[in-house]
């Protein structure tokens, strides 16, 4: 490669690595699947920056006829516990969990797990919380092998704050008591989703049209914070310290 100086190149892979890590957080990034599959085109939640009543109202008219079982993503209004959300769920198959851990004024990344098993609903989902927890790790050193200030102190800072913050979801999401879980993907036909939607702590239910599967689902959960408009959260508040 010719042009480039090596304090040139080091900025590109610092940049490169604040692309990577900032797609963490965004949602409509998808959940994992299966090897061999891409993420989805079927959006589940509100598209960026739409009004969050207009998009709660459009719901309903989205339900599946009564008996066909469909994909839905079901949408929490606080961040809620394993347990909390695994009795939420009732008796619908989750295939996947959405975790983001609450901090205030603070970016943190939104992380979907794909949920296995059959038994216990609160144990699968609590393997999955584990899981959400190494990923945090991983971001976390990540972040911290690509942060060099001497490259780049503005980049620099960014990949630092980007490691405290995954280091702080690593924290948080280790605990068994993480109130975390914002968001699931049920399978449910329309009476069982209905149900779902007059539940205490539900939000919102958002189905996938008739004959959907998990693999071709964009997830784009709506936050607990956001009321009006589905806009990027603040990141300018402090990170807790470990």
């Amino acid at each position: 490669m010719t042009g480039l100086s090596t304090r040139g190149l080091w900025v590109v892979v610092a940049l490169m690595g604040v692309v990577l890590l900032g797609t963490l957080w965004v949602a409509g990034s998808g959940p994992p699947v299966p090897a061999g599959t891409s993420t989805g085109s079927i959006r589940l939640g509100p598209e960026p920056g739409q009004d969050v009543g207009e998009y709660l109202a459009s719901l309903p008219g989205q339900l599946p006829p009564e008996g066909m079982p469909v994909p839905a993503l079901v949408q929490f209004d606080r961040p809620l516990d394993v347990p909390d959300a695994a009795a939420l769920a009732g008796t619908s198959p989750v295939g996947t969990v959405v975790f983001r851990v609450p901090l205030e004024r603070v970016q943190t990344a939104l992380r979907f797990e794909h949920v296995t098993g059959t038994g216990d609903p609160a144990a699968a989902l609590g393997v999955a919380r584990e899981q959400a927890a190494f990923r945090a790790e991983a971001d976390r050193e990540r972040a911290e092998r690509a942060a060099d200030p001497a490259a780049d102190p503005e980049t620099g800072a960014l990949l630092t704050r980007r490691a405290a913050i995954a280091a702080a979801e690593q924290r948080m999401l280790a605990a068994p008591d993480c109130a975390c879980v914002i968001g699931l993907v049920v399978t449910a036909d329309r009476d069982a989703l209905e149900a779902l939607a007059g539940t205490a702590g539900v939000r919102a239910v958002h189905a996938a049209p008739q004959r959907s599967s998990a693999a071709q689902l964009a997830l784009s959960p709506l936050l607990p914070e956001q009321t009006t408009a589905a806009t990027p959260p603040p990141d300018d508040g402090p990170v807790p310290a470990g």
